[in-house]
């Protein structure tokens, strides 16, 4: 019989938390997470408060400063938030923005037309993760000023403390570092974020000043989408230009911006989209419009114009090589979101109009460039082909065991035992020598080793048929087993992870970064899927002997080193990993392979620009460049707390 508990459970058991202490208890349901990641989601709150104003046409210039002390402000030239005291709770209204949840002037139609910020939880969420928050608002003549502390306490009330002709709101915050694994903010990250919002603003200049360094940098974009897409595109052979629409439907008043173009020798479909200058990462209705729009215009325009010969267009086959910007400005009334982070699009109007709008914009344009037009539908029929034969290749191989590809594969692969691939692991691993040490430490069951014969090749522009003769690009394909480009069928994979495991240093990091170009230009799906890995060997081993015992620690960073030294205990000793091949099978087991102790990090595609900006970086022919980025970015003492960690 199951021992009865004695535990208490009475209306005094009830809390409710007042103010903004709900947002210090659960940071991660307001921002997404206490790393890295959530701690810029502060900074992105602030900016697109100013961004909302200029979206209503205050402002044309948006500051973004990190300063000595670990501060970050944001300098806008809008209205500058309301002093007055509002009515309802007898309070300044610029104190009730940053210290009331769901509180400011985006539920106001007539204040914004369309805004970033639905929840009007922003500012207060800054401010309650805040150590302190100071606010200046430039407004009728007069500089007001006010001051939170300690997660969002009022310590200055609402004050006049000076004159001026500027107009807007200065905010400066410190993050809490009690809540945030680091509080350190990242130029890179700050930077690809405000270059993103000037192309999304036409005509508005977004400034990034570090004060330390005296680094600053300005973005500015007076043609927008259609410059977002060419620097996108600058190392891609262009089948069409840049082609761009931009409309507002009259019974929503939604207004649409679309920016595409197709390119020749690309598999890929790229679509980033964004609502109110917020990057909705997963999708949504307008997505959806715009995938069924351009699919029925295509299709109709191709029969129309008898050109299809008998094919059939999927819309796989259509969007195949598109790299396409959606933008819409939304009004509130009509602003479904899913979540804080505001992911992705739910508002049901949205799907019509995008479709409507790019169908009949996109056969205009069609009609107008018949030249181009058949080119386009020319490959879209190309790609159908393709698909079809890997299909019937697909099933041919299944229905006859000799049917195989002839490529050159290496032998050095051993598999898993179990058929149940989504259990499956795959390691890709640096070198014979670790290879064969991981080889004595898998699990057989579930995990297979695949060792490297040097460096993989750079797919990033290479021929196909190039990269079909190299030995372990091909291997690595026949052991995924799910194609590749056009023909890739992530239904197929034949492990739940592919897990890169390299030395930790710059010949491991260069091995990771090309076989990950490798994954993104030829089997993009398996990264956005979440199928990709990078496994994290420990730099240190903290030991000593007592006795006929061992007693030993693992460190991956330099601050885990001097806690593992304290667990350890005097007479320690330190073990520097400078390989792989170092660790015997069981260490290699029990740090980097064992799902019950390692450490992982998913590769994921947060940001495809960046992502488009730094494969031209990392793989472009001038390698001075490339040293460069390396020295400047990666330490290998150090976990970054920007990844996502998992076992």
């Amino acid at each position: 019989m199951a021992e009865e508990k004695n535990i208490s459970y009475s209306a005094d058991d009830i809390h409710i938390m007042k103010g903004l202490e709900g947002v210090r208890k659960r940071p991660a349901m307001y921002i997404g997470s206490s790393n890295g990641t959530g701690l810029h989601h502060l900074v992105w709150e602030i900016v697109d408060n100013a961004v909302d104003e200029a979206l209503s046409g205050f402002g044309k210039y948006i500051t973004v400063t990190i300063h000595k002390d670990g501060s970050l402000s944001v300098l806008d030239e809008g209205r500058g938030i309301p002093c007055g005291i509002n009515k309802e709770t007898g309070r300044p209204a610029v104190e009730i923005v940053f210290t009331e949840l769901h509180a400011g002037g985006k539920f106001n139609s007539a204040v914004y037309k369309s805004a970033a910020g639905l929840h009007g939880v922003g500012a207060a969420v800054t401010n309650a993760l805040s150590e302190w928050l100071d606010v200046n608002v430039y407004q009728s003549g007069q500089i007001y000023h006010l001051r939170f502390e300690n997660g969002g306490n009022l310590v200055t009330k609402l004050e006049v403390v000076g004159t001026t002709k500027k107009h807007g709101t200065f905010v400066r915050f410190k993050p809490d570092k009690q809540i945030f694994s680091t509080v350190d903010f990242k130029w890179d990250t700050i930077a690809n974020h405000l270059q993103e919002s000037a192309f999304l603003m036409k005509g508005v200049h977004f400034v990034l000043v570090e004060e330390a360094t005296g680094q600053n940098q300005e973005f500015y974009y007076e043609n927008g989408l259609v410059e977002y897409i060419q620097i996108m595109n600058s190392d891609k052979n262009a089948l069409t230009p840049v082609i761009s629409f931009e409309g507002v439907d009259d019974a929503t008043q939604i207004g649409v911006e679309i920016a595409l173009q197709f390119c020749s020798e690309d598999y890929n479909e790229t679509i980033y989209s964004y609502v109110n200058n917020v990057r909705t990462r997963d999708g949504g209705t307008h997505e959806s419009g715009f995938r069924s729009g351009i699919g029925k215009c295509v299709n109709d325009f191709a029969e129309a114009n008898s050109l299809l010969r008998g094919k059939k267009l999927e819309g796989s086959d259509i969007r195949e090589g598109i790299t396409a910007v959606i933008s819409l400005k939304i009004p509130e009334q009509y602003l479904e979101f899913e979540g804080q982070t505001k992911g992705k699009l739910g508002t049901p109007e949205a799907t019509a109009i995008v479709s409507n709008f790019i169908n009949n914009k996109f056969t205009y344009y069609l009609t107008e460039n018949k030249e181009l037009a058949v080119q386009l539908i020319n490959k879209c029929i190309a790609s159908a082909s393709a698909r079809m034969a890997a299909r019937k290749a697909k099933e041919e191989a299944r229905s006859s065991k000799k049917a195989k590809q002839e490529v050159i594969l290496s032998d050095k692969l051993t598999p898993a035992q179990s058929k149940e691939y989504s259990k499956n692991e795959l390691f890709i691993v640096e070198g014979d020598s670790a290879g064969g040490t991981a080889k004595k430490g898998r699990d057989r069951l579930h995990q297979a080793i695949l060792p490297l014969r040097g460096k993989p090749l750079n797919t990033d522009s290479i021929s196909m048929e190039k990269l079909l003769h190299n030995e372990e690009i091909a291997t690595i394909i026949n052991t995924i087993g799910a194609g590749f480009g056009q023909s890739f069928d992530i239904e197929d994979i034949h492990y739940g992870k592919i897990i890169i495991m390299t030395d930790a240093d710059t010949d491991g990091a260069h091995i990771q970064t090309l076989l990950l170009t490798f994954f993104y230009h030829y089997m993009r799906q398996l990264i956005t899927s979440g199928h990709v890995y990078i496994a994290v060997p420990p730099l240190y081993r903290v030991y000593k002997e007592d006795g006929k015992r061992v007693i030993q620690e693992y460190a991956w960073d330099d601050e885990g080193l001097e806690a593992a030294k304290k667990k350890v205990g005097g007479g320690y000793k330190v073990s520097r990993y400078k390989g792989l091949g170092e660790m015997d099978a069981i260490q290699l087991k029990e740090t980097t392979m064992d799902p019950r102790t390692r450490l992982l990090i998913q590769v994921d595609i947060d940001d495809p620009f960046v992502v488009e900006k730094r494969v031209a970086v990392l793989m472009g022919k001038d390698t001075s460049i490339r040293k460069k980025w390396v020295e400047e970015n990666v330490d290998f003492n150090k976990v970054d707390t920007f990844i996502k960690e998992v076992k």
